[in-house]
């Protein structure tokens, strides 16, 4: 699928979104920022990624945390994985937060998130009087006794 994208003036410098693999199911965004943003402990900042995007009908991009950033610093997104439908036009922009101990620095062009295009199936509502049973039915939150929730 082809994908239409604008970068936003004076991010000619940072790379378009891409794979990192062959095998990658989710595009590397980059921070489209002029200067470092430092996340404390508990902080949180909106990033934007110096793109916009034209997504074919019934399609939808999915923004997701990078696992990496996550483990080794706490460093995750916030709305996740966040919706761009595919009537928006806006810049693309992440919502990070530092779940870390440390302060943790985000510079210009540091791989932030990671975007998956995914096709959406349109669903409409039947309203019934009772739904099939099932051999879980109601189950939830650690139902079958393999949670640590209690």
């Amino acid at each position: 699928m082809c994908v239409q994208v604008k970068r936003r003036p004076g991010t000619e410098d940072l790379p378009l979104p891409h794979y990192m693999s062959s095998g990658s199911a989710g595009m590397d965004l980059m921070a489209a920022i002029e200067e470092p943003v430092v996340l404390p402990p508990g902080g949180r900042n909106l990033i934007p990624s110096g793109i916009s995007i034209a997504l074919p009908e019934g399609y939808e991009a999915q923004i997701r945390p990078r696992s990496g950033l996550a483990v080794r610093h706490g460093v995750t997104l916030l709305n996740t994985p966040g919706t761009i439908d595919s009537d928006y036009r806006g810049e693309i922009r992440m919502i990070l937060i530092n779940l870390g101990e440390e302060p943790y620095t985000i510079n210009r062009g540091d791989r932030i998130a990671q975007m998956v295009l995914a096709p959406v199936v349109p669903g409409r509502w039947q309203e019934v009087a009772d739904l099939p049973e099932t051999k879980r039915n109601a189950g939830g939150f650690g139902h079958t006794g393999r949670s640590s929730l209690k």
